[in-house]
């Protein structure tokens, strides 16, 4: 299960450590790419491979779908982690998640999201109460 909330830094070479909790869950060389919020999502291959299928199934001559599709899978990535376990986060992506130093992964089911830590606390300090009412109007 993809859950919880973890805290790292990205070191001086741009590389960061996927908590060992979610690189037993996404597997070897996951994918990254942009997610919402200015977030990243980390995705399994075999769950990337799922989201790829429905994102190319889409009309393709739709201007208006094609934009986001084309945000997601251009800013996509295969990780290859170095000897110490490392991963080099691209400029484009660091830059569209307003990652500097420290950052934060939480578990959102399917996915991993990674946030600067900045962005993190912005988005999750508001009260809960409205997001729990928007869970209940959902049937949660």
């Amino acid at each position: 299960m993809l859950i919880g909330t973890y805290r790292h830094q990205i070191d001086e070479k741009c590389r960061m450590r996927m908590p060992a909790k979610f690189k037993d869950e996404l597997g070897e060389n996951f994918i990254i790419t942009k997610g919402t919020n200015n977030c990243l999502y980390a995705f399994s291959k075999e769950k990337f491979s799922e989201v790829y299928q429905k994102l190319t199934s889409l009309p393709i001559f739709d201007a208006e779908v094609q934009k986001p599709v084309r945000m997601v899978l251009s800013s996509a990535f295969e990780t290859e982690e170095d000897k110490q376990g490392r991963i080099l986060v691209a400029k484009e992506l660091r830059e569209y998640a307003k990652i500097t130093k420290n950052i934060v992964f939480i578990g959102s089911g399917s996915r991993v999201e990674i946030w600067s830590e900045e962005e993190w606390n912005a988005y999750s300090g508001d009260d809960f109460t409205e997001s729990s009412k928007a869970l209940a109007g959902l049937g949660v």
